[in-house]
């Protein structure tokens, strides 16, 4: 937890407001799928906005923080250009937001989303499934 002592009191900000801080803006730079909760099974889940935090390990000092991030690319991605800019963009969030120094960011990619595939299947069966209910006869 990172405290700042001003003339008026103290200022508290929890490790986890800052792994907000970084999972939001890690999700928001396009290519990015996902944060990884952990590979259990041998398959990464994907966690959405809903679980912002997850996925992200931060260290907060008194004024510096560094900050690992597992996340899920989307298919066909740069893979080291889209890490490069979670990383600036983590950054900046953070020490804009906070006022804390982010001394590294590392980006540990846990899996590859084919999500535009799955969708088209899912929108497929769905479909299918309205095609395959009768309708009931008025008389």
């Amino acid at each position: 937890m990172s405290e700042v002592e001003n003339g008026v009191g103290s200022i508290k900000i929890a490790n986890e407001v800052v792994g907000i801080i970084a999972g939001l803006a890690a999700t928001e730079v396009e290519g990015v799928a996902g944060m990884s909760g952990g590979i259990a099974g041998g398959i990464a889940d994907i966690l959405r906005k809903n679980n912002l935090s997850k996925g992200v390990r931060v260290e907060v000092g008194e004024t510096e923080a560094a900050v690992d991030l597992y996340t899920i690319m989307k298919y066909g991605v740069k893979i080291p250009e889209v890490s490069r800019e979670i990383q600036e963009n983590v950054k900046r969030s953070i020490e804009s937001m906070t006022g804390l120094d982010v001394v590294e960011v590392n980006v540990h990619v846990q899996g590859i989303s084919f999500e535009d595939e799955e969708e088209e299947q899912e929108e497929e069966e769905e479909v299918e499934e309205i095609e395959e209910v009768e309708v009931p006869r008025v008389r």
